[in-house]
């Protein structure tokens, strides 16, 4: 926090630089450290990653034939639950917004095309995966299906557990499923299928501090039935110096047993526990629509974008006071 002198008076100003240090990072995984802010902005953008970062979702579904045991709402609830890639997600259009298609899924603006034609004609029970689901985008399609399978109806090419997809129903001798599906750009806000994140969470970072005099005076069993008090594994004897050191404080949930502890062997004080003000844990878990690193870049963009736009309506509402006043309008 600072002051600015403006006008003769001094303005407080609250501006922060945030800094963010990643820590694990996988295609579906990310941890990371958010530092110097505070919750307001850590909770803001654990819920921009959940409801507010777009994605790709199947949104309209147009059943043609469908014999299986699952009814056509049903089959078109599974399809919408579908995740697909969606690196293309930020630059598409909301099919709300876009000006040049009417809505019928026939545009490169703001929607994909997928079919499905799969019939079984063998006394085996056939599986009916989102690897059968035949896009007309090679870069958007079902999550842990390549490319050449998505624009592709051959089914001999997968094989593999992870090339056969997510099961959608299965069909029997005789019976059939054809259908045509439109997939739109959306927000978790609007329908969870649009959500990108599987899991946001953070923490505050915790800050330990052993009493060393106290400790001291706990013997080595004492010292073992307090280690063991905590529920996670947060404390370590070392072995050699028989000192109580602190193993992994992020491990530490905040469940205050080794407080509880301390006061019932009549040694409060002996440890404190407080977590830093400005200082946040996040793990992300992707759906495995867009990697977990891009939902947090693309998360920071959408909040930037929000902050932007209140700026702006900020400014504008200065304007129109300022114009008000030099007309002489008294506003209401």
């Amino acid at each position: 926090m600072a002051s600015e002198k403006m006008g003769g008076g001094l303005r407080t100003s609250y501006q922060r630089f945030p800094k963010v240090h990643i820590r694990e990072m996988t295609d579906d995984y990310l941890k990371f450290e958010l530092r110097d802010t505070d919750a307001s902005i850590a909770n803001a953008l654990r819920r921009v990653m959940i409801a507010e970062v777009p994605t790709i979702a199947i949104d309209l579904v147009e059943i043609e034939i469908n014999s299986s045991v699952l009814n056509d709402e049903f089959i078109s609830h599974r399809l919408g639950l579908i995740p697909l890639t969606s690196d293309d997600a930020m630059s598409m259009r909301f099919s709300r917004d876009c000006d040049a298609c009417d809505g019928d899924g026939q545009c490169e603006f703001c929607s994909v095309e997928f079919f499905l034609s799969v019939r079984c004609d063998s006394d085996q029970t056939l599986d009916v995966t989102t690897a059968d689901l035949q896009s007309t985008n090679p870069r958007v399609c079902p999550v842990n299906v390549t490319i050449a399978s998505a624009m592709s109806s051959d089914r001999e090419g997968c094989e593999s557990s992870e090339q056969k997809g997510i099961l959608i129903v299965k069909l029997h001798r005789g019976q059939e499923l054809r259908l045509r599906a439109i997939a739109r750009k959306g927000i978790g806000k609007d329908h969870a299928k649009w959500s990108p994140a599987a899991t946001v969470a953070f923490m505050y970072e915790p800050q330990i501090h052993i009493n060393e005099e106290l400790m001291e005076t706990l013997t080595l069993e004492e010292k073992q039935a307090w280690v063991e008090s905590s529920p996670t594994k947060v404390f370590v004897i070392d072995p050699n110096t028989q000192q109580v050191e602190v193993n992994d404080p992020e491990a530490y949930t905040y469940e205050d047993e080794v407080l509880k502890k301390a006061e019932a062997m009549g040694k409060p004080g002996l440890i404190e526990i407080f977590p830093k003000e400005n200082s946040f844990i996040f793990t992300v878990e992707s759906t495995g629509a867009i990697k977990a690193s891009q939902m947090l870049l693309n998360a920071i963009n959408v909040l930037k974008q929000k902050l932007d736009d209140i700026r702006c309506s900020h400014d504008d509402a200065s304007d129109m006071n300022e114009l008000t006043s030099h007309l002489g309008i008294q506003s209401i």
